[in-house]
């Protein structure tokens, strides 16, 4: 091989053993929690909201509490209350439950998960549950992070 050839190859050895530890910082920090509403019912008490949430980070959050706002049928603010999405292992997907007392589920237009209120972890930063948060529905309720 020439001297080129194995400054070149000399040279692209070196950057990837550089990279190594940046790709793996980059692994560690990166991931997000993904958040469906995947569905509403009516009972007696008042709407029953389901999600299916995943934590996609590469680590197990020990708890997780979202501020959350439920807005009327016509825009105007509901309620402000906090969701306890509790302890969420990485990659494994979790069912919660939500009871909105004196409440109709055709009577909510939008929830907007407002901003964490907990974000317990060893590996993860309060703010990446929030920045890292993808919210979508399968119901007739808009649904926003």
């Amino acid at each position: 091989m020439d001297r080129f050839g194995l400054g070149f190859l000399t040279g692209l050895a070196a950057a990837a053993f550089c990279a190594t530890p940046m790709m793996a910082d980059e692994m560690a920090a990166g991931g997000t929690i993904a958040i469906e509403l995947n569905a509403v019912s009516d009972d007696t008490s008042g709407c029953t909201l389901t999600f299916v949430i995943e934590n996609n980070h590469p680590v197990g959050i020990d708890q997780l509490i979202f501020e959350t706002v439920l807005f009327d049928a016509s825009g105007g603010v509901k309620q402000l209350t906090l969701f306890d999405f509790g302890a969420l292992p990485a990659g494994r997907p979790r069912v919660r439950q939500f009871a909105v007392p004196e409440t109709t589920c055709g009577s909510l237009g939008r929830i907007l998960f407002n901003g964490t209120h907990t974000c317990s972890s060893d590996g993860l930063s309060a703010e990446a549950c929030a920045t890292e948060l993808r919210a979508t529905t399968r119901t007739e309720i808009e649904v926003l992070s």
